[in-house]
């Protein structure tokens, strides 16, 4: 005897099932953003492509700062100078152009526009799959399920040896995908407490007792942990206290990760994800731990160099490394120090060592000094060579420069007191390519100012053997190189060292002013000087563009005078002409390296592809 089909509730009376419409938005979400990234690594590809060829891309991946077996140690330059051919970049000018609106950078705000576009997508994505179809004010659960799937984007984009990293080639490390990590985390905030709001709501409007059964308090822990670890992310806290910081948020997903499985079995896959990226972060930190002996050599009160022995390969310019040295019990700080020196191959500066500054800004720094300077009076009185001997752990390296000068004519490398460290290191590699190398892989570099901002002339000192040593190397080749020292204080004026080709000049400089300096022909910047003197005189028709721009930017002194007196870049370095390219890379404050973002995007706009593309790399000194 047959019934029948069984009756079909119409589809507006029946009753909404979280537990199987909302994980069908958990893999929504997760199959957009895995576009989108999928999107931003086929972007990189020839960015990718070109820095393995040029063997830059692997180099210390997997094994860390080494010891090159293969013997390729520091050699004199060979005096075999090679001319490069004029160049014009059209197509990357063009895209370089395209891509300089996402550069605009406002004060007080971490993010660049590029920066706040890819976060506004990623929170109207979020907003969109937890709100769309979903009773939220009947049944909260989908904004849970959604805090749970972005549990893998917190840690594929905030561990430190991330493949994401790899995939999207050199300048993509870490320090520059965290932004996602941190707003990924507040994502996660967001929809926990539309949650855990809803829920609360419901049950003191329906007189139900909030805290009771092991979920219920399970869930309450697991917020609680997470707002904790969202308020203690805040850049404030960071920055004043980073140990803190650090020691909460490890303890604080551990926690995270307990309360949240036991509140619901649903959370227990999206566990598995974070585990493994954080376990492959774990695992090639232990192929590229290094234990080496270092020699501390405290060059004054405010900087400590540390040359650690037997390092010639396994990094590139401008990337850094996690440090560790072992003295008065402090083996357990790790420090992030940015690599002085190309390795010895690609570096125009004698011997197999990896240099690291530190300047005295915290305790640690500043115990390290006082350490260097009492140890260094004892060996110097028994008679000893200078220099402290101590042994350190290397971690990484990491990071790098996204930019690679010798795609680039002229290149403009702006620092501002310890960011020298990335623009100095940068300077050692492309100056050796070009001339220690002869350009074997073709690099079209012909002109480089460097622009270095300090409190005191005794700064100079810090560095200045290394400077002199390029600057030497320089001398007499193709490469035309000239080094600029803005002072902006009166102090100890007589320890400026005699560094070929040269100036210091006590003034705040303007890095919007610097750029256009370079990319002025020497006549039009002369008329342009003549102009800021009498306030009467007219620029010439080529220059308009850049006379006509805003140079308001919070370093300027505003001596009209004084700055046209001053030679420019353009006058002291041999002309090339336009169309090569312009690479900028600026390291230091954020005042600094936001005045730079606006300047590159200000010239883009305007000459960016008559210049061939401004190219453009930062290098944040801050937490």
């Amino acid at each position: 005897m047959s019934f029948g089909a069984p009756p079909v509730i119409p589809t507006e009376l029946q009753q909404y099932n979280s537990y199987v419409e909302d994980p069908k938005w958990q893999r929504k979400f997760s199959i957009i953003w895995a576009a989108g990234v999928g999107i931003a690594v086929l972007a990189a590809v020839p960015q990718v492509a070109r820095a393995l060829m040029r063997g830059r891309l692997l180099r210390g991946w997997l094994f860390g700062v080494s010891e090159n077996s293969k013997g390729r140690n520091y050699a004199p330059a060979s005096g075999a100078d090679v001319v490069p051919s004029s160049s014009k970049r059209r197509v990357s000018g063009l895209l370089d152009t395209l891509s300089s609106f996402t550069l605009w950078s406002l004060p007080g705000v971490e993010l660049d526009l590029g920066q706040m576009i890819v976060i506004a997508a990623y929170l109207v994505l979020l907003i969109v799959c937890i709100t769309m179809n979903a009773p939220l004010m009947d049944n909260p659960n989908r904004a849970g399920f959604l805090a749970l799937a972005q549990f893998p984007i917190v840690f594929l984009f905030g561990t430190k040896n991330s493949i994401l990293s790899l995939l999207l080639g050199p300048g993509h490390g870490y320090e520059k995908l965290n932004y996602i990590h941190r707003w990924a985390g507040r994502g996660m905030f967001i929809g926990s407490a539309v949650h855990g709001a809803i829920w609360i709501n419901n049950h003191l409007v329906y007189d139900l007792p909030i805290i009771g059964q092991q979920k219920e308090t399970s869930g309450v822990a697991a917020f609680g942990v997470l707002c904790v670890l969202v308020l203690t992310s805040f850049r404030p806290v960071r920055r004043l206290f980073y140990e803190w910081f650090f020691v909460v948020h490890v303890l604080g997903y551990v926690a995270f990760f307990v309360t949240i499985c036991y509140h619901t079995i649903y959370a227990v896959p999206w566990i598995f994800p974070p585990l493994a990226f954080y376990g492959f972060d774990m695992l090639l930190r232990l192929f590229r731990y290094r234990i080496k002996d270092a020699t501390l050599v405290p060059v004054d009160n405010n900087m400590t160099l540390i040359h650690v022995h037997d390092c010639d390969d396994g990094w590139v310019a401008g990337q850094h490394v996690r440090l560790r040295v072992f003295f008065g019990g402090r083996v357990f700080e790790s420090h992030p120090l940015t690599i002085v020196n190309a390795p010895a191959a690609t570096s125009c500066i004698p011997g197999n060592s990896l240099t690291l500054a530190a300047r005295v800004h915290g305790d640690w720094t500043r115990a390290l000094n006082q350490y260097a300077s009492k140890e260094q009076e004892r060996t110097v009185e028994k008679g000893e060579q200078p220099g402290v001997p101590v042994q350190v752990m290397l971690d990484g390296p990491y990071g790098g420069a996204s930019v690679d000068l010798g795609d680039y004519e002229s290149v403009l490398l702006v620092a501002g007191g310890s960011g020298v460290t990335f623009t100095l290191g940068m300077l050692d590699d492309i100056v050796a390519r070009c001339v220690k190398l002869g350009r074997r892989n073709g690099e079209k570099t012909r002109r480089i100012e460097f622009a270095w901002c300090i409190r005191s002339f005794g700064c100079i000192q810090w560095f200045a053997p290394m400077l002199m040593d390029i600057a030497n190397t320089v001398a007499g080749t193709s490469l035309d190189l000239h080094i600029s020292v803005f002072v902006t204080c009166l102090c100890n004026p007589e320890a400026v060292p005699p560094i070929p080709n040269s100036d210091v000049t006590i003034t705040r400089p303007s890095v919007t002013a610097l750029l256009r300096d370079l990319v002025t022909p020497p006549a039009q910047t002369r008329t342009h000087n003549v102009a800021v003197s009498s306030s009467k005189a007219k620029a010439d028709s080529d220059a308009k563009s850049f006379e006509s721009e805003s140079h308001d930017d919070e370093h300027a002194d505003g001596d009209a005078e004084a700055e046209a007196e001053k030679p420019s870049a353009s006058a002291r370095l041999n002309w090339v002409g336009l169309g090569g390219g312009v690479a900028v890379c600026a390291a230091g404050p954020e005042s600094l390296t936001r005045e730079a973002q606006n300047a590159v995007a200000r010239v883009s706009l305007t000459r960016g592809v008559e210049l061939g593309g401004v190219g453009l790399h930062t290098e944040l000194f801050a937490i």
